[in-house]
C-alpha cells in the first residue's frame, strides 16, 4: 500500500492480530442513497469526499460525526456539526448506539446495524513503546500503529487529550526511525504569538523586522535529516497554515526577509488535543492542511478508558521518580492502587504522575527525603511537619528551576526534556515561582 506522500506501508514487527472488533453497517434511510460496511474500529460520516460514508446534503456538515467501536460498545460522537446529531430522537454529543439505532444528521437519517462477523485489528505484543507504557489492547493497538509510523517516513498526526503522552509518542517514533541520528526539534504552536511563531518555524534574515539583529535558523532548517514535532497544531494561526502547507507539499522554506527558497529534508509529526475535523467545520483549520498532516493518524486513548494499565503505569512512573524498592512497596499499596481506579483522571498520565509525586512527598515512606535548599538551612520544628516539608520543597523547586532554565539558556522545551518532566508542568513551576 502506498501513501499520498510517496512512502510505502511496511509490515509490522513483533505484532499479531490480537483484537477482534464487531463489524457494523450504515445505511442511509433518508436523504441521498448510500451505505458503508466497516473495515476497522471506526468510521466518519459527512459531506466531505474523504469520509467513509459520504452524504451529499447541504444540511450535513463536512465532518458531521464518527462511530467508534470500543470495549464498551459502539459509540457515536458529534464532530461539532452545524445541525447536530440525534440518536433515536435524542440530541447527543456522544452516546452509545445499539443495533437498529437511527442517527439523524440534518435532513438525512442513517440506520446503524451490527454484523455477526468481526474485523481484525493488529496489536503489538510489547507493553512499551519508548516512554509510553500499557498492556491494554487499546495501548497495544496504538503501539502497533506507532511502530508502523517509525518504519516509514510519512507525516504523522497524533491526537489525544492533554496528558496522554503525545510528545513521548513522537519522540519514540523518531528514535525508532531511520532519522534517529538526526535532530528532534519541538515547537509548541500554542506558546508563541503568530509573529514569533513564523520566525521559530522558518527562521529570519538579519533586519527582517524590528529586533532581528542576526540571522536565525528556523525549526525546519535546524531539523535537517531529522524530525520536527509541532505540538498543539490546532493552535496554529490561520495566516500561517498556508505556509506550513507549502512546506509539506514543496519541501522547501523561505526565511522571513529572504527571497530565496531553501530545500529541507525533515520528517513532520504533529499533535493536537483538539479534533481538527471539528475545527474545519468551525472554519478555524484548513481542510487541505489537515489531509497533508493526517497521512497516518493515531489516537492516544485517555487514561480513564484503560484502567487496567494503572498498576503497570504507576510502577513505571514511580521508578522514574528514583525511589528504592522499599519505598516503592510502601507507596504502591493495594489500597492506593484501588484508589487510583476510582478517579476519572481528566489530566491523564500527567495527572497520575503528579498525584504519585505528591503521594510520595507527603507521607513518611522509608528512604524518602527532600534535598535541602542550602547547606546552612535550619529546621523550624515549631511548625507542623507537613508545613515544614512543603517549605523546603518550595525552596528546592524554585532554586532548581532557576538553575535549570539558566543551564538551557531559557529554552523551556529543552530544559523540560533534560529534567525528565512535562513541558507544561515546567511552565507552571516557572509561573508559580515567577522565574523569567
Amino acid at each position: 500500500m502506498s501513501f499520498d506522500d510517496g512512502s510505502t506501508e511496511v509490515s509490522l514487527h513483533h505484532t499479531r492480530p490480537a483484537l477482534q472488533v464487531q463489524r457494523f453497517r450504515l445505511v442511509v434511510v433518508e436523504g441521498p442513497k448510500g451505505a458503508y460496511e466497516s473495515r476497522g474500529s471506526s468510521c466518519s460520516i459527512g459531506s466531505h469526499p474523504s469520509n467513509d460514508l459520504i452524504i451529499d446534503d447541504a444540511t450535513v456538515s463536512r465532518f458531521h460525526c464518527e462511530i467508534i467501536v470500543g470495549a464498551s460498545g459502539p459509540l457515536v460522537r458529534d464532530l461539532g456539526s452545524r445541525n447536530g446529531t440525534t440518536v433515536d430522537g435524542v440530541s447527543v454529543r456522544e452516546a452509545f448506539v445499539r443495533d437498529g439505532s437511527v442517527l439523524r444528521l440534518g435532513n438525512a437519517a442513517v440506520r446503524f446495524e451490527l454484523d455477526a462477523a468481526s474485523n481484525r485489528i493488529e496489536a503489538a505484543t510489547e507493553t512499551r513503546f519508548g516512554a509510553l507504557v500499557g498492556g491494554s489492547l487499546a495501548m497495544r493497538t496504538v503501539f502497533a500503529q506507532l511502530q508502523r509510523a517509525a518504519n516509514t517516513d510519512i507525516t504523522l498526526l497524533l491526537e489525544g487529550e492533554t496528558g496522554t503522552g503525545k510528545e513521548g509518542a513522537a519522540a519514540a517514533v523518531h528514535a525508532g526511525s531511520a532519522r534517529r541520528d538526526g535532530p528532534f526539534v519541538v515547537i509548541d504552536c500554542s506558546a508563541l504569538p503568530a509573529s514569533l511563531l513564523e520566525s521559530e518555524l522558518f527562521g529570519h534574515e538579519r533586519g527582517a523586522f524590528t529586533g532581528a539583529d542576526s540571522v536565525r535558523v528556523g525549526a525546519f532548517e535546524e531539523a535537517h535529516q531529522g524530525t520536527v514535532f509541532l505540538d498543539e497544531i490546532g493552535e496554529l494561526p490561520l495566516e500561517l497554515q498556508p505556509k506550513l502547507l507549502r512546506v509539506l507539499e514543496q519541501r522547501e522554506i523561505r526565511r522571513l526577509g529572504s527571497n530565496q527558497q531553501k530545500a529541507i529534508d525533515v520528517r513532520l509529526i504533529a499533535a493536537t488535543n483538539r479534533d481538527l475535523r471539528a475545527e474545519i467545520n468551525a472554519g478555524r483549520f484548513r481542510s487541505d492542511l489537515y489531509f497533508r498532516l493526517a497521512v497516518l493518524k493515531v489516537q492516544l486513548p485517555p487514561l480513564r478508558s484503560r484502567p487496567e494499565d494503572l498498576p503497570m503505569l504507576s510502577e513505571h512512573l514511580v521508578a522514574e521518580l528514583g525511589v528504592d524498592e522499599a519505598e516503592r512497596r510502601a507507596l504502591l499499596t493495594p489500597e492506593l492502587l484501588a484508589t487510583l481506579r476510582g478517579f476519572a483522571w481528566p489530566g491523564n498520565v500527567r495527572e497520575l504522575r503528579n498525584y504519585l509525586e505528591r503521594a510520595r512527598l507527603f507521607r513518611e515512606a522509608p528512604g524518602a527525603h527532600v534535598a535541602a535548599p542550602a547547606a546552612t538551612a535550619e529546621i523550624d520544628a515549631s511548625i507542623p511537619f507537613a508545613e515544614a516539608k512543603a517549605q523546603w520543597v518550595e525552596a528546592f523547586e524554585r532554586r532548581y528551576v532557576e538553575a535549570l532554565v539558566k543551564l538551557h539558556q531559557g529554552k523551556v522545551t529543552n530544559a523540560a526534556r533534560a529534567a525528565g518532566i512535562d513541558r507544561a508542568y515546567l511552565y507552571k513551576l516557572l509561573k508559580r515561582y515567577r522565574v523569567k
